[in-house]
């Protein structure tokens, strides 16, 4: 699933349509449904920003257009009248550019959604201070993994990031929240943040856990054990040995 920091890189790119009136097409049917092309087409595109894992973009007339990748979109821009294969969702054609919206499920227009969000972990600086508070408001017995990926409370973290930050922290994804210090919630939140910036701003993706279940830790040489977590089954990558439970 695309995280905060590819939210956050698709928005940079459509940063050059800013400014300029677009021509907007939904050549998908499923998001011509939604009839997003009708009442944005040749307006002017104000503003676009990434928060946690939505992209909004900003049309005059007040309207919003929210984009969630879910598991599988992605956000490419080309120059206008490139050729195309298949049907994306979404189409903004600008002066010179086109942005292309593939495999993009979630198209509303409301910035509603985006109030139940928790400040984005790639903000800058992170409000540290309110996500460790809002971890803090969770069930002492919520399982540290699994509250990194409520973007209720923190917004931006994935699966991904959750792994790698945890283990640079040496906290387990099964520490109870009403275990954890909050010296230890603020130290995982920094290196998430961390990563993920060095991912959006340098394009490095350091993997030291994520998917390497078996293999040896980088770092204590314990064996990597993987294994499902929290409602959603999300499968949880941590060292026993530097990341012990409590």
């Amino acid at each position: 699933m695309p995280e905060g920091d590819s939210l956050h890189r698709a928005a940079r790119k459509l940063q050059m349509l800013v400014g300029e009136q677009v021509a907007v097409e939904t050549p998908h049917p499923r998001a011509a449904a939604e009839r997003v092309a009708e009442r944005l087409d040749g307006r002017r595109l104000l503003k676009v920003e990434a928060i946690g894992k939505n992209l909004l973009l900003s049309f005059e007339g007040g309207l919003v257009l929210r984009s969630h990748l879910r598991m599988s979109g992605r956000w490419q821009v080309v120059e206008r009248g490139a050729s195309r294969h298949g049907k994306p969702w979404l189409v903004l054609t600008g002066e010179e550019r086109e942005a292309l919206l593939w495999n993009g499920p979630v198209l509303e227009l409301t910035s509603r959604a985006t109030r139940r969000l928790g400040p984005d972990i790639l903000a800058e600086p992170p409000d540290l201070a309110a996500m460790v508070a809002n971890l803090r408001r969770a069930q002492p017995s919520c399982e540290l993994g699994d509250a990194l990926l409520d973007q209720r409370l923190v917004a931006g973290i994935g699966n991904v990031w959750k792994a790698e930050a945890l283990w640079r922290a040496q906290l387990s994804p099964w520490l109870g929240l009403g275990e954890a210090s909050d010296e230890e919630l603020e130290r995982v939140l920094v290196e998430a943040s961390r990563l993920m910036r060095a991912s959006l701003d340098r394009g490095r993706n350091e993997r030291a856990v994520y998917r390497k279940a078996g293999r040896p830790c980088p770092r204590c040489g314990e064996r990597i054990h993987s294994r499902g977590q929290g409602d959603d089954n999300r499968t949880a990558y941590w060292c026993p040995g530097c990341q012990p439970a409590r």
